[in-house]
């Protein structure tokens, strides 16, 4: 019996209206814009005020935070690299489809990995990924530590976080 990531009789399913159609509809290209760093850099915060802005101009997005993401779509992953990795392929297979809807899908993950943002790169068409580097000093996001993350892992009571 053949798994799921190896079955063979799935076909992907057309429908009449398509992205370019929905594109029209809105008024808008999809895209996904992709914001990673450090835990405290700020993705969340860039995303949420872009999308306010984006809204305050009549363009509709959604913003895919990664916090948010593992209270359900990826609640089964830890921090490993291969549930990073598993974490940030499943976004950007939901990015894919929020952009093909036509909307501008914000997508805030830590995200440390170039090889999988450049999976997820490699689901849109050219110029339809937009990465957004938040470029911070360790020691700034250490010291803001909005979530107590640095401290935990200072401490050595959680593993996973980027030090």
């Amino acid at each position: 019996m053949a798994t799921l990531s190896n079955s063979t009789n799935i076909f992907w399913q057309d429908c009449q209206v398509g992205r370019l159609e929905r594109q029209k509809l809105l008024n808008q290209k999809g895209c996904v814009v992709w914001i990673t760093g450090l835990s405290g850099s700020g993705k969340s915060t860039l995303a949420c005020s872009l999308s306010r802005e984006l809204h305050s101009k009549g363009k509709l997005s959604y913003v895919l935070d990664g916090d948010n993401l593992r209270h359900g779509l990826n609640k089964d992953l830890g921090f490993k690299a291969e549930d990073r990795a598993e974490n940030i392929r499943r976004t950007g297979e939901v990015a894919k489809l929020f952009a093909d809807a036509g909307l501008i899908c914000v997508a805030s993950l830590i995200s440390p990995y170039r090889r999988d943002r450049d999976t997820c790169r490699a689901m849109l068409p050219d110029a339809n990924f937009i990465e957004v580097f938040m470029n911070m000093p360790l020691e700034l996001c250490e010291a803001r530590d909005p979530k107590g993350l640095y401290k935990l892992a200072r401490a050595g009571k959680i593993k996973g976080v980027l030090l």
